[in-house]
C-alpha cells in the first residue's frame, strides 16, 4: 500500500490517542519508519502490522479499528488535496459509488503501483444499493463499512450499512447500503 495509507493510520492514532501512543504502536509493530512518504509504495505487511499492533496496544478489535480508519480515510484524503478529485466523481453518494472504479483508474495515474479494489453497484430499491467489493487483500471489509459511513458524512447524507456476506461465499464481500431520508 502507498505511504498515504500509513500516514492516514498515523493521523488517526495521533489525533485520537497522541504521539506517545503512535510511538508505542510503531514499536509493537516493529515498524521504525520516521515518516511515510505518501507517493512511495510499501509492502501491505507494514499496514497490517500497524493495525495489528494498534489493536493490541489500544485493546480494540482490528475490525473496529479498520472501520474507524475507513471513516477517517475519507476526511484525511480530502484534507490531503483529494477532495476536489472525489467531488468530480459524484454529487451524491449514489452517484459517487457508481463511479468508484473510474475514480481509482484516475488515481492510478498518480500512483502507478496502485492495486485498487473493484466495486459493482446495483440498485436494490429506491433508497437501497448493493455493493460488491472485490479485492486481492484479505480482511478489509470492516474498512469498507467505515468508508461508506465517511462518504455519507462527506455528502451530508446518512446511511445504514450491512455486511451481508464475506468473500468466502461468492469471491467478494457484499454490502447493503440503505440511504436514509434527510433529517
Amino acid at each position: 500500500m502507498y505511504g498515504l495509507v500509513n500516514k492516514a493510520v498515523e493521523d488517526l492514532v495521533v489525533s485520537r490517542y497522541g504521539e506517545d501512543m503512535w510511538a508505542r504502536i510503531q514499536e509493537q509493530a516493529g515498524v521504525d519508519a520516521v515518516g511515510f512518504v505518501s507517493m512511495e509504495a510499501y509492502p501491505d505487511e507494514v499496514t497490517y502490522k500497524l493495525v495489528g499492533a494498534a489493536s493490541e496496544v489500544l485493546g480494540r478489535p482490528p475490525a473496529a479499528l479498520l472501520e474507524a480508519f475507513g471513516e477517517h480515510w475519507i476526511l484525511y484524503t480530502a484534507r490531503q488535496g483529494y477532495g476536489e478529485l472525489m467531488a468530480m466523481f459524484g454529487a451524491s453518494m449514489r452517484e459517487f459509488l457508481g463511479n468508484l472504479d473510474n475514480m481509482h483508474t484516475r488515481v492510478g495515474l498518480s500512483f502507478p503501483q496502485l492495486r485498487p479494489p473493484s466495486f459493482v453497484v446495483r440498485d436494490a430499491g429506491p433508497r437501497t444499493l448493493e455493493l460488491e467489493y472485490h479485492s486481492r487483500r484479505e480482511g478489509l471489509a470492516p474498512m469498507v463499512v467505515g468508508l461508506l459511513k465517511g462518504l455519507a458524512r462527506g455528502f451530508s447524507e446518512e446511511v445504514a450499512v450491512e455486511h451481508v456476506h464475506g468473500r468466502d461465499r461468492d469471491g467478494f464481500d457484499l454490502f447493503r447500503v440503505e440511504l436514509q431520508a434527510a433529517a
